[in-house]
């Protein structure tokens, strides 16, 4: 599969390029500054720079054209202000599903937060997050031409990966290490039938691709 990842210089982007990569994948990834560029190469992925907080949507799409898959990872990051939490974590997730709308690109997948919501309340920067998220969610869910899954991990954390967890509608809060998310993203793409799914995910006892299976079609 060719598949094009936006903020391919993130912490799971970087472990999803490499899982991608090794198991024989094309994978672009979008970047907006260029010294991140080695750090992609090096994972096996090809950097493609392009700004999402400024790009338009045909700029966007161009890059998409031709993917089998997208994977909306992008994220303003911790110590940004509400500002970008809503141009990224919204702006940036409801342009890349425009364009790909707008390439062709059906499947879709979305790297989101437990707990987002459009009509999470208060004004800290991380209830500006949580609405920012899931109004992103929201719209996506909205498109009928993309084939949709939605991911939210709980509390990420840098641990390495234990390939067992829990992937359910509901999970309740808990830990993930982002190798395990990438795991995850990585069978989600493999599995169409999960398409339609908003999910969260934990650490747990199930393998990663029994997880998945089980919640494909339900």
């Amino acid at each position: 599969m060719r598949i094009v990842i936006a903020g391919g210089h993130g912490q799971i982007a970087l472990r999803l390029e490499r899982l991608l990569a090794g198991r024989g994948d094309e994978v672009a990834g979008i970047i907006r500054k260029a010294e991140q560029g080695d750090d992609l190469r090096e994972a096996g992925a090809e950097p493609v720079l392009l700004d999402l907080e400024s790009a338009s949507v045909e700029e966007v799409a161009e890059c998409m054209r031709g993917a089998d898959a997208a994977v909306f990872a992008a994220g303003a990051g911790p110590g940004s202000g509400s500002t970008r939490k809503d141009t990224v974590d919204r702006g940036a997730a409801v342009l890349f599903a425009d364009a790909a709308v707008r390439a062709g690109v059906r499947r879709f997948v979305v790297v989101s937060s437990m707990g987002a919501d459009p009509k999470h309340e208060g004004d800290e920067v991380f209830d500006v997050y949580q609405r920012a998220k899931g109004e992103a969610d929201a719209y996506v869910r909205g498109l009928d031409a993309l084939d949709w899954t939605i991911l939210r991990p709980g509390m990420l954390t840098n641990d390495a990966g234990t390939g067992l967890v829990r992937l359910e509608a509901h999970t309740g809060r808990g830990p993930i290490p982002r190798d395990d998310v990438a795991a995850v993203l990585a069978e989600l793409l493999d599995t169409p039938a999960t398409a339609g799914l908003t999910l969260e995910l934990v650490s747990g006892s199930a393998p990663v691709s029994v997880a998945v299976k089980s919640v494909a079609g339900n």
